[in-house]
Formats: structure tokens, sequence, C-alpha cells
């Protein structure tokens, strides 16, 4: 499935950090220094930035296209159409002190949630919509990090009295998406949309006619190609364990569920209540 980025309302800077997965890495490069130079991006030419970054000036031509952009001067303009930030000079000290550590990740956090707003779409995230409150049974996987997420969706699902299932041993989602049908939803969620597993559950899913869902930080990736829907998270980040994206995810999922809530509010309160009086003589 091919998914458009391009919303009116996505900030040029977010919608070059959605499509770092997908870019090649000459292309990664210009825009990583893209977004850590704005304002000498801003300021100079298509063939300054290809001198700067080593790169030919059709790399970073075939960069801004892939972000959506008609060209370098569409970027251009839209990245002065930005509101500017104060950088903190602090944050690349070697040893910066545990405040700046946990700052930079709050930094990193509230970018990702805010860049993963800026790509949502709004035909997409109708479409998951109506997908989950018609389902007749929810599948939802996940693996490592993005099982946290997985698990979290299934509690949403259950506090709107929807079925679910969200098995946590991922040859179990397999199994359990051998058995969903046509009216059934099957969710995966994946950081990189690369892993075999959640790549297996829905494939399996699709043979057996259930729909599709996924939430991954990759547009490109074979997971999204796979999914009747596709929600992008973005972030940014080093490391093995992207903790910003998982937190972006997270917020998807929440923010899927609000809707959802606001669709149907009276019926949601009474499906709320319902759980709180079951769970309530176990109060102290």
């Amino acid at each position: 499935m091919n998914v458009d980025l391009r919303g009116p309302s996505s900030p040029a800077s977010s919608r070059l950090r959605s499509v770092l997965p997908k870019l090649s890495d000459s292309e990664r490069r210009v825009a990583l220094w893209v977004l850590e130079n704005v304002d000498a991006t801003i300021r100079n030419s298509m063939s300054a930035i290809a001198q700067a970054v080593d790169v030919s000036d059709t790399t970073v031509l075939r960069m801004c296209r892939t972000a959506g952009f008609s060209g370098f001067t569409d970027l251009k303009l839209a990245l002065a159409q930005e509101p500017r930030e104060t950088r903190d000079d602090t944050s690349d000290e070697t040893h910066a002190s545990d405040i700046q550590a946990a700052g930079r990740l709050f930094r990193a956090v509230a970018q990702a949630i805010n860049d993963t707003q800026g790509v949502l779409n709004e035909a997409s995230f109708a479409r998951a919509l109506d997908l989950i409150a018609g389902a007749r049974h929810i599948l939802v996987g996940g693996v490592g990090g993005s099982g946290i997420v997985a698990q979290a969706f299934y509690q949403r699902c259950i506090r709107l009295g929807q079925r679910c299932d969200a098995p946590i041993d991922s040859q179990l989602q397999i199994m359990h998406a051998a058995l969903t049908g046509p009216e059934d939803l099957v969710v995966v969620i994946s950081y990189s949309g690369i892993t075999s597993d959640p790549v297996l559950i829905l494939q399996e899913a699709k043979s057996r006619g259930a729909a599709t869902l996924c939430i991954t930080g990759n547009s490109a990736s074979p997971l999204a190609r796979l999914a009747d829907v596709v929600l992008v998270s973005v972030s940014h980040e080093q490391g093995s364990e992207p903790m910003a994206a998982q937190i972006a995810q997270m917020t998807l999922v929440d923010a899927l569920y609000s809707a959802l809530v606001a669709r149907n509010a009276e019926q949601a309160q009474l499906t709320e209540e319902r759980m709180v009086n079951a769970i309530l003589p176990k109060s102290i």
C-alpha cells in the first residue's frame, strides 16, 4: 500500500523525518544535513547543499521529491514557514549532566509526537477507525518494544467493549491469524516494519480474507505494503531501543481510542461503567 505523507498541514521537517527509513544512504545524508542545518538550507542553493553533503544535485532533488516536495525550492519555502526553535547547545556536550540527558529524551519524545501528528493522514485515520469499529474480532500483534504497544492497543479495545486478543508469543500470534476471516481485523505494530514475525502475521491474515492495519515507522517497509491501512509514527533516534518512537506509537493508539469514544460516547460510558463496577469489589 502506498502511504501519502503529504498532508497540507504537515511541517516540512516532519515530512523529512517521516521518509528517512525509505531513503537511500546518500539521500538520507542529505535529509539529515538539512534537518541539522535548516537556516543554511534556506540561504543556499541546491548545488551548495549537494557539495556540502558530497552528493550530486540529482540526489538532493530526488530526496526532496521522495519527501513530497515538487523540488528544492518548494522544500526551502516550506522550511522557511516553520516556526524556529532555540537550539540548546549544551545538548552536544560529551559529558552532559543527568538533567541534560533527561532533557534530550523529553525533546525527542515531543518531537516524535509532533512529527507523527504532522504526517497523520486524515483518510487513513478515518479508515482505521471504521475497521476497528466494524470488526467482529480484533487480533493485535507485535514483538519486543512494539509488543508493549500491542498490549496497550488490546486494553483500549477491551475498554471499548470489543472482542480482541493479543497473544504475547509471536508464534501464537501467527496461529491466531490463521483462524481469522473476512469479518475480522488484524492489527500489527512494528517500528521497523521489516521484522519477520509481524510480516508473517499479516500475510496469514490476508490469505484468510481479514482486514489489516499496521502502525509502523517505515511507510515503505514490507509490512506497510501488506496492510490495507497504514498509520505512520515518526521518530529519528539512534540505538536499538527507540523510546520516543514507542511513545509516538502509544499516542497513535490513544488517538484511535479517543476518536472511537467520541464517535459513540454514550455506549463507551456504559461499557466503562460496567467494567468499573466489576472491579470495584477489589478496591481496598
